[in-house]
């Protein structure tokens, strides 16, 4: 069998992870009917397709020499949470706006969850329809695995959160999840979260400019992480937490960096399934 590169390698990893489903095709069969193979285990530095088979058995398929195909799993949702705050201005006795303003978290913000998930909603652009936030990430370990990503707000113990919901293909390795973090965190401090908090929000007495993202005591957490795993289904491998849950939500704005969001004052002021064949493989 011909050598594979690294990069094809890791394409076809990347596209087709543990858990996938593999179908057989029948070449004598004039109707080339499918029969299931069984669940794709790892593909090898060679290139080839082991697969477990329903009996406790192992197969081996290899392009170019059998006819099938890859179904991958379902996306499962992952969450990261943040905390929430938000910049609230009033007007004084005299009708005028208050320059300082007043810091609420999340306790307080609770009361006002369907207006700023509104101001979530109106800040997301029509680029961001299909992948979300994923649509800015240039990051190619996570293209192929995170289909997509947006952020939102969630009641949980008493409080407003931030949350990042984000649908993944497979199982991130440690790496691939603090890369989405990383990622995550330059959107929620410096790219998208930067738009929301210059969107006001109007309520009873005043403004709010939410904040995504603060400079003291911030963190982005799966949910095991930052609620415990007796609230989370436990990841076996170490790597990023399956949540229980499934879903069919299948440029400048993009920052990796960190960096220190526009002040709260200035806040104030400036009021996928195509399918393709190759090598006797059916992709998709």
């Amino acid at each position: 069998m011909q050598d594979l590169s690294k990069e094809w390698l890791e394409f076809l990893r990347g596209q087709f992870p543990s858990g996938s489903r593999i179908q057989t095709w029948e070449l004598d069969d004039p109707k080339t009917t499918r029969k299931e193979a069984g669940i794709l285990d790892h593909i090898d530095d060679e290139g080839r397709f082991h697969v477990r088979q329903s009996n406790g058995g192992e197969r081996i398929l290899a392009l170019g020499e059998e006819m099938f195909s890859v179904h991958p799993p379902e996306p499962t949702l992952l969450k990261l949470y943040m905390p929430l705050t938000a910049s609230f201005y009033g007007r004084n006795e005299w009708g005028d706006w208050d320059e300082t303003g007043e810091e609420w978290g999340g306790r307080t913000l609770l009361d006002y969850e369907d207006r700023i998930l509104g101001a979530m909603v109106k800040n997301r652009t029509p680029e961001e329809a299909e992948r979300g936030l994923m649509h800015w990430c240039d990051k190619d370990s996570l293209d192929a695995k995170v289909r997509s990503a947006e952020f939102t707000v969630e009641a949980r113990n008493g409080q407003l959160w931030g949350v990042a919901k984000c649908q993944v293909i497979g199982r991130l390795s440690p790496e691939e999840l603090a890369e989405l973090k990383d990622f995550l965190s330059g959107q929620a401090s410096d790219g998208w979260g930067e738009g929301l908090e210059e969107r006001e929000i109007r309520v009873d007495g005043g403004e709010l400019y939410v904040h995504l993202w603060q400079i003291d005591g911030w963190s982005i957490q799966a949910e095991a992480e930052r609620f415990g795993q007796t609230q989370a289904q436990k990841s076996p491998d170490n790597g990023a937490p399956a949540e229980a849950q499934r879903s069919g939500f299948g440029g400048e704005r993009s920052s990796g960096e960190m960096s220190e969001p526009s002040s709260q004052g200035e806040a104030k002021d400036m009021k996928h399934g195509t399918r393709m064949t190759m090598g006797g493989m059916s992709l998709g």
